[in-house]
């Protein structure tokens, strides 16, 4: 296995690849993969293997005999242990286990007697795509690789689907263009050696939620411990957030027991009532070699900022272009400080709480005890009684459920107990969203209905999945657009062996009206300080947003300008410029118009291609 060096290729943390099988059909095609600055790994034939853009600091590559093993991303493996496995493997099968055991976050790819296996993570933070070319069966890290190479526009139906607020599990995870398929996060992608046949094989499925807290928290603590290991082990300087909630707090610990110098970033909130501030200082104060840099709070960006300059988006919308301005504004600063890695508390929220949903399930085996939670849970939402019984009373499988979604795209919100005790949100349409978007979307729930299963069959497990997978397309976008601006960042919260050891936790112990995130206080009882673990509160950041819409209201007003989702029947333009005129407007504040901010900065993003109406 060779690899050609005519570039560096991208820096760390923006990796990108195509894949391809030993066989000289598949050979033609790659050489349409590879522009000039392009990297290529080759197959023992000498044909192209791995065509894409990558810094040597994000690969892992070994070969023996006719295997060959690329692990890419945070995957801490040395080439000696990747090259004994390379030896060893007689089936692609095989790789199952080693996915399963290697903390990090990182695609893994096989090449075996012509055939290849790809997959990313079970998070959805790495994820695999492919698509016939010319006759042979490609795989790509990106969905806009694949369609840009076949000459493609993104489908009506699909932009219509990111419209809903919000889209609900599995519409969110297809390609915005038919022919490129998206893989599952729980399976693998096998393609023959003819580069024709594929196939789609489970290697990840959830743990069972039973094991109890005292046996779990030991397990969490070395799971995270590992995650971030991973990054830091190499020593340097790390910078990490201190948000001062208990997630960004529990991973600068654990970074300060590495062998990394470690900067600590706190944005205190605009909002008097935030105590982030306060909370951040206390842990600083127990980190004597951390440095700790506080950010001037009215300095950072608010939400809706620079919409109209985004150009580093990936292969589908992302709502996080509203918080990019915030997310990479301080970026640069600590690369400037030495930083080579960012880590984030994110996904902490989604690993260490789960949904209350569990209890629709715990009702009906654990009546008594479920009933005394809930009341709990009434007090602290404050859920009223009925829509309580509701809820609880609602047992529509999940296909049921997303089909009568497609009949209430028009009605008011959902109720924040439907949603809890529920399969999730259910998705809406607002006023400006046009009658063909409606039946566009609608089509496709009722599509998916048809077929879909639940991502567990308990729906409390499912709304958890479905939270992280939701979660992570967002963040694949921020890391792209984080490595692009110099510094990559990490989220040790999202590592499937992280992952996995929190959704083992029983429910009843993991949410709980009487505690607040007991996982991770209890799994870093004796590293945080307890006074740290005492926090109960999550700041909402909510004066943030509500500035953000009013200040920046010529932006939005001039993005519905020449609307691209209006130009394709999907929205009324003129409805989105008076509501840019009226940030106040009830509802905004709720976030509605994130998924259609969305859509029309990621239209605008690609080249002008050919007009499409809706079918």
């Amino acid at each position: 296995m060779t690899e050609l060096h005519e570039s560096a290729g991208t820096g760390p943390g923006d990796a990108d690849f195509a894949v391809f099988t030993d066989c000289e059909d598949a050979a033609a095609v790659a050489r349409s993969f590879a522009p000039p600055g392009y990297r290529t790994l080759t197959h023992a034939s000498g044909r192209p293997w791995l065509v894409g853009r990558w810094h040597d600091e994000d690969i892992v590559t070994a070969s023996a005999g006719e295997a060959a093993l690329a692990v890419i991303g945070n995957g801490p493996v040395e080439a000696g242990e990747l090259r004994r496995r390379a030896a060893r493997l007689r089936d692609l099968a095989e790789l199952d286990a080693l996915a399963r055991s290697l903390p990090g976050s990182f695609h893994l790819v096989a090449a075996l007697d012509g055939q290849v296996r790809v997959q990313g993570t079970a998070s959805g933070l790495r994820l695999v795509f492919h698509a016939e070319i010319d006759g042979v069966r490609v795989a790509a890290t990106r969905a806009d690789t694949l369609a840009a190479a076949l000459g493609l526009d993104p489908d009506p139906q699909e932009l219509a689907v990111r419209l809903l607020w919000p889209a609900p599990y599995p519409l969110f995870e297809t390609s915005l263009w038919r022919p490129v398929t998206a893989v599952p996060p729980q399976d693998a992608l096998i393609i023959a050696a003819d580069g024709r046949s594929v196939r789609h094989t489970r290697w990840w499925t959830p743990p069972e939620p039973v094991r109890s807290l005292a046996e779990s928290a030991p397990l969490i603590r070395t799971a995270l411990q590992e995650a971030v290991n991973a990054r830091t082990q190499q020593g340097g300087v790390v910078s990490c957030d201190l948000s001062g909630g208990l997630d960004s707090t529990s991973v600068c610990f654990l970074a300060d027991r590495s062998p990394a110098r470690v900067v600590a970033s706190t944005w205190p909130g605009r909002d008097p009532a935030d105590t982030d501030l306060y909370w951040a200082e206390l842990a600083a104060g127990h980190l004597p070699d951390v440095d700790h840099v506080i950010w001037d709070a009215d300095a950072s960006p608010l939400v809706y900022e620079d919409l109209l300059g985004i150009d580093d988006l990936l292969d589908e919308p992302t709502i996080g272009v509203m918080d990019r301005s915030r997310v990479l504004h301080h970026l640069p600063v600590l690369g400037a400080r030495g930083s080579r890695l960012h880590l984030t508390g994110i996904g902490g929220d989604h690993v260490a709480w789960c949904s209350e949903a569990y209890y629709h399930r715990l009702l009906r085996t654990r009546p008594l005890f479920a009933l005394r939670q809930l009341r709990g849970f009434r007090a602290l939402w404050r859920w009223p009684l009925g829509g309580t019984a509701r809820a609880l009373a609602d047992s529509r499988p999940y296909g049921r459920w997303l089909a009568d979604a497609a009949d209430r795209l028009r009605d008011p919100s959902p109720s924040s107990v439907a949603t809890g005790l529920g399969w999730g949100m259910a998705p809406r349409l607002f006023g400006w969203a046009t009658p063909d978007a409606e039946r566009l979307a609608g089509r496709a729930l009722l599509d998916a209905a048809a077929t879909v299963a639940p991502l567990h069959p308990d729906r409390g497990m499912h709304a958890d999945l479905e939270q992280i997978r939701s979660t992570t397309r967002v963040i694949r976008q921020w890391d792209r657009m984080a490595a692009r601006a110099g510094l990559p960042m990490a989220h040790p919260f999202l590592d499937d062996r992280v992952i996995e050891a929190c959704l083992a936790v029983r429910p009843v112990e993991r949410v709980t009206p009487w505690a607040y995130k007991p996982v991770l206080t209890a799994a870093m009882s004796g590293l945080v300080p307890e006074a740290c673990l005492r926090r109960t509160t999550k700041a909402a950041a909510s004066m943030d947003a509500a500035n953000g819409l009013r200040d920046h209201r010529a932006d939005l007003l001039a993005l519905w300008e020449d609307s691209r989702l209006a130009s394709l029947g999907l929205v009324d333009g003129a409805e989105l410029r008076r509501l840019a005129l009226r940030p106040a407007s009830p509802g905004l504040s709720d976030a509605i118009l994130y998924s259609t901010i969305a859509a029309e900065v990621w239209l605008r993003g690609l080249p002008r291609s050919r007009a499409h109406t809706p079918r």
